[in-house]
């Protein structure tokens, strides 16, 4: 059994002063993909290469304090790739793989940060370049290996994956456009939003992340924004899923997902 984890920190100093190691110690993944860890390699020396004795392997974003992705492992990968080979967004520090390639299986493991265009309308139309550079590309690895993305993907792709998707139609991680680049990935794609596939009618349980103002933690007023993507052979490994929220590390929730493949 494969046990693999998706968390952003939003912040990883941040995150490890709020008792993550700690956890990650206790619920013993194979592999944890981290985003949002807001720090340079020289803040991570001595301090972060290691967490709970799994190695990690890093994208840093150029602007301090910004983005950059992680995947801690207790495993050897046979291969590390930092960034997708975009001009604009590599800088920013959205994309670290690691290949596991073992004889007869190409296995690809991805930390992947969407932009946000929350901010406003500047960021919304980066979002959308991301979004048109990125699909190409996981479309290509497809057709080279199997994977598992994981990720903050910015986005609640279905009226279920949030609790005001009423009021949010108009709101950057419900647009329209958004939500069709998604069905576009799942439907014609091929991709499997795995945790959708394990818990197919999942609603208030299935956030994770909730926002800092008012009380949205608290009353359970949330996002379903993480995500494993998969493709198909991986996807129909999985077994379970977990949504921890016993402890707040950062406004986003861990998602552990278990799958019967051997890494």
């Amino acid at each position: 059994m494969f046990k693999l984890t998706s968390l952003n920190l939003n912040g990883i100093r941040s995150a490890t002063s709020k008792g993550v190691e700690a956890w990650i110690d206790q619920n013993r993944p194979d592999c944890i993909c981290v985003q949002e860890i807001k720090a340079q390699a020289t803040d991570m020396q001595g301090r972060f290469e290691e967490l709970a004795g799994l190695k990690g392997y890093f994208h840093f974003a150029e602007k301090k304090g910004y983005s950059g992705v992680g995947i801690y492992t207790r495993h050897e990968p046979s291969d590390v790739i930092i960034g997708y080979g975009s001009e604009e967004f590599d800088a920013e520090g959205r994309y670290v793989e690691l290949r596991f390639d073992r004889p007869g299986r190409r296995l690809s493991i991805i930390s992947a940060y969407f932009p946000s265009g929350s901010s406003g309308e500047e960021r919304q139309q980066a979002k959308f370049r991301f979004l048109d550079e990125f699909h190409p590309h996981l479309m290509q690895l497809k057709a080279e290996r199997d994977f598992i993305l994981c990720g903050d993907i910015n986005i609640a792709h279905q009226q279920i994956d949030l609790k005001n998707w009423r009021s949010n139609q108009k709101n950057s991680g419900f647009l329209p456009e958004e939500r069709a680049w998604m069905t576009k990935l799942l439907a014609d794609g091929g991709l499997v939003d795995v945790y959708r596939r394990l818990q197919p009618d999942t609603t208030d349980a299935c956030y994770t992340w909730w926002s800092n103002r008012g009380q949205a933690y608290a009353n359970n007023v949330g996002w379903r924004l993480d995500y494993h993507l998969a493709s198909p052979a991986i996807a129909e490994a999985a077994r379970s899923a977990a949504i921890f929220k016993d402890v707040k590390f950062s406004d986003h929730a861990p998602l552990t997902i278990e799958y019967d493949y051997p890494l």
